[in-house]
């Protein structure tokens, strides 16, 4: 179970850094606001990601580089051809075989200090509740409204923000749900819209492009330092390089 929150941060003893710890993240260490203290709150974290797909594996990769604690990872389902321009954590030796699996590998050999509670399912509203409340933050990359939906629920429930990343062509947002300090992912998406559909077309550098940015902002809100996007989109256009913050009420 993840511990107490306050204002997104894990609270209690911290976990202390060894001199791996020192040796592996002495860049970002030098981060402004950041530090040795925001080092120990990663360390100490653990995020849910939803699908480690296009959007998702890029955001587990790089929350495992930053010296994340523990990540609880869902995605049902085995590798496909189709999956390779964008999930990079998948390979083509492992084809055919779970994609959870093929993400649990790439991520140990990236951290092999890393914890991972590897979840060969989706996140359902038969699970959401489950895998959300082992959490100190979640990120959103699932393709489905139904996940989507079912995972903002369980998280509203037990005060826990989401990361909500998701891109459609060359289009890409992001913003931070966090009941009451935000609106509610209701809000913007009251029910499943007709006709979604899990496949659509994307580039995996759009993909990549906004999991970076998701995986700064799931730092961010456990560190606690920055300006995260709470009541506030970010909304990129990669075909005309345009981008802009829209304030949500």
């Amino acid at each position: 179970m993840s511990q107490n929150r306050t204002d997104n941060k894990t609270t209690g003893p911290l976990p202390q850094l060894t001199s791996d710890d020192f040796a592996l993240r002495e860049w970002q260490l030098d981060v402004r606001g950041f530090g040795e203290a925001g080092q120990q709150r990663l360390k100490g974290a653990s995020v849910l990601v939803s699908r480690v797909g296009g959007l998702g594996s890029v955001v587990a990769y790089e929350l495992a580089a930053a010296g994340v604690g523990r990540l609880i990872l869902a995605h049902a389902g085995n590798v496909r051809h189709s999956d390779l321009n964008r999930q990079l954590l998948m390979t083509h030796d492992w084809i055919g075989k779970p994609r959870i699996e093929s993400a649990t590998r790439r991520l140990k050999e990236l951290n092999p200090h890393l914890e991972i509670e590897a979840v060969p399912e989706n996140v359902s509203a038969a699970n959401a509740a489950r895998l959300v409340e082992q959490a100190d933050c979640v990120v959103d990359a699932a393709p489905l409204f139904e996940e989507r939906l079912a995972m903002n629920d369980a998280a509203e429930q037990r005060g826990i923000p989401v990361v909500e990343a998701a891109m459609y062509e060359l289009e890409a947002s992001l913003t931070v749900i966090h009941p009451p300090e935000t609106l509610r992912f209701r809000d913007l998406v009251p029910a499943v819209p007709p006709g979604w559909k899990r496949r659509f077309p994307v580039f995996g550098a759009v993909s990549g492009t906004i999991a970076c940015l998701a995986a700064m902002e799931t730092i961010k809100l456990l560190a606690g330092f920055g300006d995260p996007l709470k009541n506030r989109m970010l909304r990129m256009d990669l075909r005309s390089m345009q981008t802009q913050v829209l304030k949500l009420k």
